[in-house]
């Protein structure tokens, strides 16, 4: 490398890309970050410091994929949630800070006993829980044996002590839980147009899309959840913000005695949905 170059440099020549291509200065940051073992408060602490050749070299292969459309977690290999870093590849959804939410909301509750995370992906609902309350016994379970894969790996790197099974909705399953919590496919599958490409492009469809305007699996659920409920037990789910009062409706009809409860994200978008069983 004739001339060196600063971190600060390198993060001003990845700016000037990513405003040529509308593309956030945070995930540049979070490149960045991530490549070096840096937080953000660090970041600035190196600002004047040079990269070594294989480090620059690295940056710009990164900033290339992601000027491409490839999200940066991809990229690293790994997303934060809950302040832990859980391996995604292209067999898992990257977490998001609504699915964040839907954790935060069964830890506010004060529920345990024996957990289920329903299409587990990464493993970040179920190992979180586990994690935030080591009394619970956790099931993790997905569709995708390359998903419950990872999930295994991240369970393991950050010693929490579940367990998996492959399984579509509940035909693998058995036993009764105090808790079910699921984030599962929810996109219509004619809803695709609207999204961003980048998702389409890297995240699994197997992940995304639902038949019956994206709520085939809620239905799945109602449909096998009563056997594997023990008494009081509660689900919940994430969902899409316009599927709020169909998904209610659709409890309340199954289960009449059961208080089922719709909660919004930071938004004010319907996000969330609570059914306790009675």
């Amino acid at each position: 490398m004739a001339d060196k170059i600063t971190v600060f440099e390198a993060q001003k020549w990845a700016f000037l890309l990513a405003d040529q291509n509308n593309l956030e200065h945070s995930a540049i940051d979070l490149l960045l970050c991530g490549q070096m073992g840096w937080n953000l408060t660090q970041l600035l602490t190196h600002y004047q410091d040079e990269f070594d050749q294989k480090s620059w070299e690295l940056f710009q292969a990164n900033v290339a994929k992601y000027l491409k459309g490839m999200p940066p977690q991809y990229i690293l290999g790994y997303a934060a949630f809950f302040g832990r870093k859980f391996k995604v590849n292209e067999y898992t959804l990257i977490p998001r800070v609504e699915t964040q939410d839907l954790v935060e909301w069964i830890l506010q509750d004060g529920v345990c006993g024996r957990v289920l995370d329903l299409g587990t992906g990464s493993g970040a609902i179920g190992v979180t829980l586990k994690k935030e309350n080591p009394k619970c016994e956790v099931l993790l379970s997905d569709i995708s044996a390359p998903a419950l894969a990872v999930a295994k790996g991240n369970a393991q790197a950050l010693e929490a002590d579940v367990s998996f099974c492959v399984s579509d909705v509940f035909n693998g399953i058995a036993g009764k839980f105090d808790v079910v919590v699921s984030n599962p496919p929810y996109i219509a599958l004619d809803e695709a147009e609207y999204m961003d490409q980048s998702v389409l492009d890297y995240e699994p469809e197997l992940a995304l899309f639902a038949e019956d305007e994206g709520l085939a699996i809620y239905k799945k659920i109602c449909r096998e959840i009563k056997g594997h409920l023990n008494p009081n037990a509660r689900l919940y789910l994430e969902i899409g913000f316009l599927q709020g009062q169909k998904l209610v409706s659709l409890f309340k009809k199954a289960y009449p005695k059961a208080q089922v409860t719709l909660k919004q994200d930071e938004s004010g978008r319907d996000r969330m949905v609570r059914v306790i069983f009675n």
